[in-house]
């Protein structure tokens, strides 16, 4: 395997279109970037690969000028350059796109666009021709969108087509991804490789942050490897192996199976009959007539491509939308109506699809929001009072023993981590209510191999434990590897129930898909 060293290579610099020359970024409590080095060349695809926290988006944000570094250099075409905001970026023809897209929701897709380069006579806007380049970008790339949506009506797919029409109406030659198939279902990842790959047989050059190694392995030329801010290689990526880059990333060897031993069920937690929740887009229902039960001490895990049913039939069962038939019961008690707090209080955890919107509140701080479903309980207030010290220990304990990485520890603000540091504080505060029954969608959605592979840990230590899990996925992996059972959910119907064991990711997709059901 070829590593390179952290120092600029020899040959002609103009053989790289951008080059990072040590850089260093600082925060509070926190050097996220060390002496980094990295080089891009034109006409290829470079992946920036790193475990949470390890500096990846900073490095990229220096890059788009949303950041300035305290050393280093920033040279394109061998020509040193100043990047103080992303105008800045944008003239040098850099484009990004952020891992929690930077779109106005109530504007149209047009509109944001358009948004900051406006084309005008007088100062009057002139959207015709606008509209036209952009029409004309989206056949010309397969970057199919309507112009006239309104960015929250739009699956969150289309949102990222916007946010990378917008990058290509501005003409940028060079094009940052920030975990761009966090969000996506798998059909949309083929999509963007696909994308990807012909923006590079152009001569255009990506910067590609992700933590998914087949995708690497897939569509990069070369991969730069970041650890706890540090630089520690770049590798060609026909040298190497998935193994490698994960020992790279994490700085161990990497258990890819999930180590799980037979059990034998218990008495039921969650029973569901005929749940039925109205769509909110159209007349019909997003979920029609669901029924299952879920037991302890096993993992029920609900299949689908995004956009079935699985985030509505979660709202109802967590009590963030109402059903309209049918009931919910936990531990033989019915819930159906019962508020959140005391589906909580019930023995509930939930581990939500939207961290940002339902799993934490941005503008608290890490142990504020490590005790957000606790701080009631005598152990965090007394008469009313929160006791501040028990709360800081707390959550000093949950960021040690699930390795939550913040500059300031438990007073840092949720808003300032990375995507998935906040991930795993919301694991962390969930599964340490030790509940009864365990909802978790997404779990390890823009979580690193290491922090996967421990998480993976975590929900099965629960079903070991005697406790009932329900989780919701997309990755099929995933699926295939935690799950007792499998149900798979199709425009907001069980269409078939799957043992891991004896089935296929084949015979899943078709199912998935919608080619195939099962008579319930």
């Amino acid at each position: 395997m070829a590593e390179t060293t952290n120092k600029p290579t020899k040959a002609n610099e103009s053989e790289y279109v951008i080059e990072m020359l040590n850089i260093t970024k600082e925060f509070p409590g926190i050097k996220a970037n060390d002496n980094i080095t990295l080089q891009l060349k034109k006409g290829e695809i470079h992946a920036l690969l790193g475990e949470n926290g390890a500096g990846k988006s900073t490095l990229m944000s220096v890059l788009f000028g949303l950041y300035q570094p305290e050393a280093g250099c920033i040279k394109k075409n061998g020509e040193v350059v100043k990047i103080n905001d992303p105008n800045d970026a944008n003239m040098l023809n850099i484009g990004m796109v952020h891992q929690h897209f930077k779109l106005v929701e109530c504007f149209s897709v047009l509109d944001n666009i358009i948004l900051g380069v406006e084309p005008n006579t007088a100062g009057f806007l002139k959207k015709k021709d606008a509209r036209k380049k952009v029409l004309d970008l989206s056949e010309r790339y397969g970057l199919h969108v309507d112009p006239d949506a309104i960015v929250e009506d739009i699956s969150v797919g289309m949102q990222q087509r916007t946010e990378i029409l917008k990058m290509l109406y501005r003409d940028n030659e060079i094009l940052i991804f920030d975990e761009p198939t966090a969000v996506l279902t798998p059909q949309e990842i083929d999509e963007l490789m696909r994308i990807m790959r012909g923006f590079a047989n152009e001569g255009k050059s990506i910067l590609f942050i992700t933590h998914k190694l087949a995708e690497i392995m897939a569509v990069a030329d070369r991969c730069t490897v970041l650890r706890k801010g540090k630089y520690i290689g770049t590798v060609n990526i026909a040298d190497t192996t998935p193994q490698e880059l994960s020992r790279m990333m994490v700085g161990r060897n990497v258990n890819f199976k999930v180590d799980k031993q037979d059990m034998e069920p218990g008495e039921v937690v969650l029973e569901v009959n005929g749940i039925t929740v109205p769509s909110k887009l159209h007349k019909g229902n997003s979920v029609q007539d669901v029924s299952f039960n879920v037991r302890r001490g096993e993992i029920v895990t609900l299949a689908g491509i995004e956009g079935n049913g699985q985030t509505q039939f979660v709202y109802a069962l967590t009590g963030l939308d109402k059903p309209t038939a049918g009931s919910i019961k936990l531990c033989g008690k019915d819930i159906t109506k019962m508020a959140i707090r005391d589906r909580s209080k019930m023995g509930m955890s939930h581990i939500p699809e939207d961290r940002h919107k339902h799993g934490l509140v941005l503008d608290y701080s890490l142990e504020q929001n490590m005790v957000l479903q606790k701080y009631w309980d005598p152990q965090f207030q007394s008469m009313g009072f929160i006791k501040f010290d028990a709360v800081r220990e707390y959550s000093e304990r949950l960021i040690e023993q699930y390795d939550v990485r913040s500059g300031q520890g438990p007073i840092t603000m949720a808003r300032s981590m990375s995507g998935g540091n906040q991930q795993k504080a919301i694991v962390a505060r969930e599964i340490d209510k030790d509940p009864e029954l365990l909802v978790a969608v997404q779990p390890t959605r823009g979580l690193d191999v290491g922090a996967i592979e421990y998480i993976h840990k975590q929900i099965v230590a629960q079903r070991d434990a005697g406790k009932a899990v329900l989780l919701v996925s997309l990755e099929l992996d995933e699926v295939m590897n935690l799950s007792d059972r499998i149900l798979v959910m199709y425009e907001g119907e069980i269409v078939g129930e799957f043992d891991p064991k004896v089935t296929t990711t084949e015979e899943l997709g078709l199912y998935m898909a919608g080619a195939k059901r099962q008579e319930r």
